[in-house]
C-alpha cells in the first residue's frame, strides 16, 4: 500500500513552519526556551571570544556582572576543580602575565587533567574572560554584602573610602587582564555591567553624604582615575605603590583629614 500523498497549500499561501504553534496569533512570538540565555546576559563558560589577544570579543563578555549574581549551581567536586583551575591562572597571570598562559600550564599546576581544563573552559582567552568575571563577582559580593566598612554597616563617607581603596587593589591585582579587555573595546568599560555596578553603588553612597550634589556625576569623576590604563601607568611606569595610589586619591578627594 502506497504512504497517503501529502496535500499541497493552497496557492499563494506559507506552509506553517514545523514546530510553531497552530492557536499563536499573527504578530506575536513564541517563547524561547527555557534554557535560552536572556539577551544581554553574561556568557556561559566556554562561549567567550577565540583568541588570547582579545582583539575580537563578544560583547557580552565585557558585560560581566550587572549584579553579584552567582554562577550557576553545580556538583561540588566540578565546583571545587572550577575553583583550583581559576586560582592557578590567577596565579600564574600574576608571575608571567596572561600572554604566557597555556592551558598545560594551568593544568599543572592546578592538579587537574589537560583534558579537563579544555572542556570547561574552551581555551585560554575564555579561561581569562572565566577569571576576570570571577574575581568581579568578588569584589562586588564585598562591596554589596562583605563586612563594613566596605560592606554594610558604616558611615557612607567610610564605605566611599574602603570602596575607593578595594578598587586600587583590585585593578592593580587584575592589571593585565583589564588592560587587555580595555585594549579590545575601549568604550565598553562605561557600558558593562561590572562599571555600572560599581557607579551605582557609588552613586548613592555620595548622595548619603552630599544629598546636594549631582550623585551620578560624581560617582562617574570618583571612578574615572581607576582606568586601568591610568593605573598601569602610575603602578607600573611611575613605581607608585598601591599605598601612595590610595593616599594620593585620598587627598584628591578630601575623603580623609
Amino acid at each position: 500500500m502506497s504512504a497517503k500523498t501529502p496535500r499541497r497549500a493552497p496557492r499563494g499561501t506559507r506552509p506553517e513552519p514545523q514546530g510553531t504553534p497552530r492557536d499563536t496569533p499573527r504578530g506575536t512570538t513564541v517563547d524561547a526556551p527555557v534554557d535560552a540565555p536572556a539577551r544581554g546576559a553574561a556568557p556561559a563558560e566556554g562561549s567567550g571570544p577565540a583568541a588570547l589577544a582579545l582583539t575580537r570579543p563578544a560583547p557580552s563578555a565585557l558585560t560581566l556582572l550587572p549584579t553579584a549574581d552567582r554562577p550557576a549551581p553545580e556538583r561540588a567536586d566540578a565546583a571545587r576543580n572550577r575553583r583550583k583551575i581559576l586560582d592557578a591562572a590567577a596565579r600564574i597571570v600574576a608571575e608571567v602575565g596572561p600572554e604566557a598562559v597555556t592551558m598545560n600550564q594551568v593544568a599543572h599546576a592546578s592538579g587537574i587533567g589537560v583534558g579537563t581544563v579544555y572542556r570547561r573552559f574552551g581555551d585560554v582567552a575564555q579561561l581569562l574572560w572565566a577569571l576576570l568575571d570571577d574575581r568581579e563577582r568578588q569584589f562586588q559580593e564585598a562591596y554589596m554584602s562583605g563586612p563594613a566598612p566596605l560592606g554594610p554597616g558604616a558611615p557612607a563617607a567610610e564605605r566611599l573610602a574602603a570602596f575607593l581603596d578595594a578598587l586600587v587593589d583590585r585593578v592593580i591585582e587584575q592589571r593585565e587582564l583589564l588592560l587587555a579587555a580595555q585594549a579590545a573595546a575601549p568604550s565598553a568599560r562605561y557600558t558593562s555591567g561590572a562599571y555600572l555596578a560599581m557607579h551605582t553603588h557609588v552613586a548613592v553612597l555620595v548622595s548619603q553624604v552630599r544629598p546636594d550634589a549631582n550623585g551620578a556625576l560624581l560617582a562617574h569623576l570618583l571612578l574615572a582615575p581607576f582606568s586601568p590604563s591610568l593605573m598601569h601607568h602610575l603602578s607600573v611606569e611611575r613605581h607608585l605603590t598601591a599605598a601612595e595610589l590610595k593616599a594620593g586619591i585620598a587627598d584628591v578627594l578630601g575623603l580623609r583629614p
